[in-house]
């Protein structure tokens, strides 16, 4: 089984419009959202979900105030101050170490699962997709964007598929790490700007880390062409293949509107042949 993840450094590139353009293009695939933060590849995949299940991750105390007797040990104990004076924790403030819960002496705090976001195993129009949408202000993104990959790769081998295809998550914290672990391949989408080279120069090393080889497309290259070709250049300095330009064209956001992809709105668009472009070269050098 072969993995591409998609990851850009930075929000707003243009990754899941062109990952999900490339799940237009080929067949015998799975689709995975990783960007469990702000899910969007749902958007244009219009998914039926076919299993739902609750994430867990992470434990915040509680008192049983029936059996607290206030005798102020768990306060003493607490570096977070997240017990206030009428023995109730502060569940923002309390960071689930446990400390609490382990020493009190009237066994009066309980500790359960925090459930922090729903994951899901879907059928689209396109194939099987495993995606998942974490909670507001929730953490442990990483743990989950794991958990969605596992549950991509165990859809791929259920149904005979040999390829992922991942939409990653922006930036370069522990959920883009955790995407990318193990991937076969990444495909960076930049833009050509000056936060846009940045990100993509940050992502770039911390794929060179983990020596995950690497691609690089940039996206709407006709509206700042110097940046590009220096974008261009710095990913030829570092050995990372650049494998096409996407123009800025506006049938993206025309078929995003619309809820489909940029292939099936407008296969002959400026934008939809420099992506096709840009998924022959992919293919042919992953041998997909």
């Amino acid at each position: 089984m072969k993995e591409i993840v998609i990851i850009s450094g930075k929000g707003g590139t243009g990754k899941t419009s062109i990952i999900a353009a490339f799940a237009s293009l080929v067949e015998n695939k799975v689709l995975c959202d990783a960007d469990v933060d702000a899910a969007d590849l749902h958007l244009i995949m219009d998914p039926e979900i076919k299993e739902h299940h609750d994430f867990e991750s992470g434990r915040t105390a509680i008192i049983n105030q029936d059996k607290c007797t206030e005798c102020g040990l768990c306060r003493d104990l607490c570096r977070w101050d997240a017990i206030s004076e009428d023995f109730v924790v502060d569940s923002i403030k309390c960071e689930g170490c446990g400390v609490c819960y382990y020493f009190c002496p009237e066994k009066a705090i309980d500790f359960p699962l925090n459930t922090c976001g729903e994951r899901y195993l879907s059928e689209t129009r396109f194939g099987p997709m495993a995606h998942a949408r974490l909670g507001i202000a929730e953490e442990n993104s990483g743990k989950l964007v794991t958990l969605i990959r596992q549950e991509g790769k165990k859809l791929a081998e259920k149904n005979n598929l040999d390829l992922l295809l991942t939409d990653g998550p922006p930036g370069i914290g522990c959920p883009v790490i955790a995407s990318m672990g193990g991937a076969t391949a990444v495909l960076i989408v930049t833009e050509p700007t000056v936060s846009g080279r940045h990100d993509m120069e940050r992502v770039a090393e911390l794929a060179a880390f983990f020596k995950i080889p690497a691609m690089m497309c940039v996206n709407k290259f006709d509206l700042n062409p110097s940046q590009g070709e220096a974008i261009e250049a710095f990913a030829r300095e570092r050995n990372i293949s650049v494998i096409g330009r996407v123009p800025f064209d506006p049938v993206f956001t025309k078929a995003m509107v619309q809820g489909k992809t940029i292939v099936e709105f407008d296969s002959q668009s400026e934008g939809c042949v420099a992506v096709k472009s840009i998924w022959e070269t992919l293919a042919q050098r992953l041998e997909i």
